[in-house]
């Protein structure tokens, strides 16, 4: 077996699997749209059989038209009574399918986005988010394909196929046997064209239609950069070159289709053939009556419809298959930071952050970034992190966040190992005002409730009130149910970082992380948000990652990183004292850049 051969196979056995673990949490449904479905279709198998009948009453010699319409009528009401069973459960197969394809679509778009929502920093930092999207409503609908091929067409003609194959093996084994060997033969080759023939070219067709949304979801999010660049046509030149791509697989794949549709056509006919040829033999030979010739091609045209539809449903089935397997790969990702099995609440009473010999590496990188890092950071202390780009500030905030587990050591708070606790209890005592502070596509008010959706509106003004921002907010035709855009778009950058510090403000945690970012700012923005910010860290445990030194002037103490390790720790003054110190280097030379700025 080749290794593609070997992948499809794979991917069609963790599709089914799936199909059928979501099968297994809606078992009532499932089997009352089996049951119904099955007899559905056995009340069509025996129609012909009663045609037959039919036939032969009206045909026999020798008896008066009288008796041969008395004895017809048995046949006919026969045929009525399946037909109306056949109308009755065949609704109730389809109208069962609804609730349980709707219930599992919604199942499973609600689990990828659960889980999606609990993968590791650094995987959506790699995953291009309109390509994911297009993978979970892609796979979503799906499922409804996959419902609608597995049970209600499938089965069906596999019902259909076994049913008329032994009844017409029990009239006359060679008919059953003509009838056996061509719905196997089709049915085969059927498979062998779908799973070998088209299925490849569908895979890579996908994966290019993924590549598109993503195209577009990336250049669409990045607009502003677009229009300050003038680079409209490179990117519709990039758009359309994905596009290419696309266009040119799926022709591919297309064009396969057609000519395995082709293929099954002519095969059907081969099949058509050698079942009138053998009901004729029958007939001449005088092992059957023209009622049975009838019975046999009235089940024949039956079975003619359920085997040219099954060329059809395979290749649904596989094209489901194909568009679902990317979500099922997805769901079978296990989030890389996860929380422990009974992992409670953090309890903040005060909030001290203390590293224990805590060693860290990132995967992508070839040395470690902490070894044996010990640090303690006392209750309500305001510290600074200062160094150069890569030096571990940042990484030290995001593994108090616990947004990446330590490879050794233990990080607590309070003396509780963060290990131990759930992660949303964590992260909802510690307020983050990020450097470039992302907005959500909804109203002022919801953006500054995020942290605590249940807030008042006196509450949220409030919060506003100490970031500095109720007076724009108020500015504004809507007031707080402004709809800020994409990102916070609509907004200015000094009005985003507002927001962002009453968000902080109401969701009064324990905890407090500043990311600055003044340094883009006007002045007058610059000097409301340090102001606001010296509010906000009053009577918490503040982390400052500073950018501009001079506003590390007012902290009780500042942290200097150097690859990894902290090589100064003191109060700005004393470090500033230190005649060849690293804060003191670096001081200098941003006020020697800003000075030959100037």
């Amino acid at each position: 077996m080749t290794s593609e051969t070997s992948k499809r196979s794979d991917a069609i056995r963790a599709v089914l699997s799936f199909t059928v673990r979501n099968w297994a949490a809606e078992k009532p449904l499932v089997a009352l749209l089996v049951v119904s479905i099955v007899a559905a279709t056995l009340a069509d198998i025996f129609v012909p059989l009663f045609a037959g009948r039919l036939i032969d009453a009206v045909a026999a010699s020798g008896v008066d038209r009288d008796t041969a319409f008395g004895e017809a009528w048995p046949a006919v009401a026969a045929m009525a009574s399946l037909g109306l069973a056949y109308v009755l459960l065949r609704h109730v197969a389809w109208a069962a399918v609804v609730p349980l394809t709707l219930r599992i679509m919604s199942g499973v778009s609600a689990r990828a986005f659960a889980r999606l929502q609990h993968f590791s920093t650094d995987w959506h930092a790699n995953a291009f988010s309109g390509s994911i999207v297009r993978q979970i409503t892609r796979g979503m609908w799906s499922m409804d394909t996959l419902h609608d091929t597995l049970l209600l067409a499938l089965l069906p003609s596999a019902v259909v196929l076994v049913g008329t194959v032994g009844l017409l093996a029990w009239h006359w084994p060679v008919m059953g046997l003509v009838m056996a060997v061509g719905a196997v033969s089709y049915t085969v080759l059927t498979v062998l064209l779908s799973t070998r023939y088209i299925a490849p070219a569908s895979r890579i067709s996908n994966q290019l239609d993924t590549r598109v949304g993503g195209v577009l979801a990336d250049a669409l999010a990045c607009n502003a950069v677009v229009k300050a660049f003038g680079a409209e046509g490179r990117e519709e030149a990039r758009l359309q070159a994905a596009i290419g791509d696309w266009r040119g697989k799926t022709r591919i794949t297309w064009m396969r289709h057609t000519w395995s549709g082709t293929l099954q056509a002519g095969v059907l006919w081969a099949v058509r053939l050698a079942v009138t040829g053998a009901a004729l033999l029958l007939w001449w030979n005088g092992s059957a009556s023209p009622g049975d010739v009838t019975y046999v091609l009235t089940t024949y045209f039956v079975v003619h419809g359920y085997l040219r539809d099954i060329g059809m449903h395979v290749n649904n089935l596989q094209r489901a298959v194909n568009e679902a397997e990317e979500l099922v790969a997805l769901l079978a990702i296990e989030p890389q930071v996860a929380d422990r099995p009974g992992a409670g609440a953090l309890a903040v009473p005060a909030g001290e952050i203390l590293f224990e010999r805590v060693d860290f590496h990132y995967g992508r990188h070839a040395r470690p970034l902490y070894e044996g890092f010990d640090v303690t950071i006392a209750a309500g202390t305001r510290v600074g992190l200062v160094g150069h780009s890569g030096s571990g500030k940042t990484t030290f905030v995001k593994l108090v966040q616990r947004l990446y587990d330590v490879n050794g050591g233990a990080i607590r708070i309070d003396g509780t190992d963060i290990a131990s606790v759930a992660q949303g209890s964590l992260r909802s005592r510690i307020a983050i005002v990020p450097q470039e502070p992302i907005l959500f596509h909804r109203s002022l008010a919801e953006n500054i409730a995020y942290g605590r959706p249940c807030a008042s509106r006196g509450e949220i003004e409030a919060a506003a009130r100490l970031a500095s921002a109720h007076d724009f907010i108020s500015g504004l035709h809507e007031g707080y149910e402004t709809m800020v855009g994409e990102r916070g778009v609509k907004l200015s950058g000094g009005e985003r970082q507002r927001v962002a510090l009453a968000r902080a403000f109401l969701a009064d945690a324990p905890i407090l992380v500043l990311d600055e970012a003044t340094s883009s700012l006007d002045s007058e923005s610059e000097a409301m948000i340090q102001a606001a910010s010296e509010r906000l860290m009053e009577g918490r445990t503040a982390l400052v990652i500073a950018h501009r030194l001079s506003t590390v002037a007012r902290l009780d103490r500042i942290l200097v990183f150097e690859r990894g390790r902290i090589v100064e720790d003191g109060p700005p003054d004393m470090l500033m004292r230190r005649p060849s110190g690293h804060f003191r280097r670096l001081a200098e030379r941003q006020a020697g850049g800003m000075l030959a700025a100037e």
